[in-house]
């Protein structure tokens, strides 16, 4: 049995033991089984609002995601290139990433209000920290006798960082933006749910306190495609500019 059929038959499994398990001993103002949250979704769809709301979401994760990805990758790169920077800037950085985000997002609302700005700021400062680590962990894995023969050989400085430097780097920068895009979707949705009247993270709250667990369930299962779609965009995206792993 190939890989891919064995995961359909245990996400199978697990769909119908939720199913049976909500319909004997679920609350139904707690939990729904699955065929009431299939049932929630054309109608929930129908509603303008929750479109609107969808769209407003995912430009939000777009948006911070691309920041986090360029800024991470420029500064990681800078940092992680010189040994200078490395040992200054690196303890500050990680000082920074060890604080819990969410103690910081009454300034992001103070700097940017609650509209789309302060949830991409925040989404931004979720995802850029992992992006930067991995790519400076990346850096330290160079093979410095392969840069100085390049270099005594008359290559450019471009010429070592597209054939050499990005090539090693990127395991390291992918597996950063990873983690990345589920810290910068996790920061989009905690600053929809403290601080907005707009996007899946308001709805999502809003239909717990009404306790509505079919479309609760069923926006945890758009927010879980899009998930999903980021990190396939991501797979494919590392198998096109690391190829020569897969040869």
């Amino acid at each position: 049995m190939s890989a891919g059929m064995t995961r359909l038959l245990v996400i199978a499994g697990l769909l119908a033991v939720w199913e049976i398990a909500a319909r004997l001993f679920g609350d139904p103002l707690f939990v729904c089984p699955p065929s009431a949250v299939l049932a929630a979704l054309p109608p929930l769809f129908a509603d303008p609002k929750i479109v609107a709301a969808v769209a407003i979401t995912v430009v939000e994760m777009v948006g911070a995601f691309t920041l986090a990805v360029l800024l991470g990758l420029g500064l990681g790169m800078a940092v992680g290139l010189n040994e200078f920077t490395k040992g200054t800037v690196m303890p500050i950085v990680l000082l920074l990433y060890a604080i819990p985000q969410t103690t910081v997002l009454p300034l992001f609302v103070l700097a940017f209000g609650i509209g789309p700005e302060a949830k991409i700021a925040f989404g931004l400062s979720q995802g850029i920290f992992p992006v930067i680590v991995s790519t400076v962990a990346g850096a330290a894995n160079l093979p410095l006798p392969l840069l100085a023969a390049a270099r005594s050989m008359g290559a450019s400085r471009m010429q070592v960082l597209r054939t050499i430097v990005f090539p090693y780097m990127v395991p390291c920068f992918f597996t950063g933006m990873r983690l990345g895009m589920t810290a910068v979707l996790l920061g989009v949705l905690i600053a929809e749910l403290y601080v907005s009247t707009a996007g899946l993270g308001y709805y999502t709250s809003h239909f717990a306190q009404s306790f509505s667990p079919p479309k609760l369930f069923a926006l945890i299962a758009v927010l879980a495609a899009i998930a999903v779609t980021l990190n396939e965009l991501c797979r494919i995206a590392e198998r096109r500019f690391s190829r020569w792993q897969y040869a």
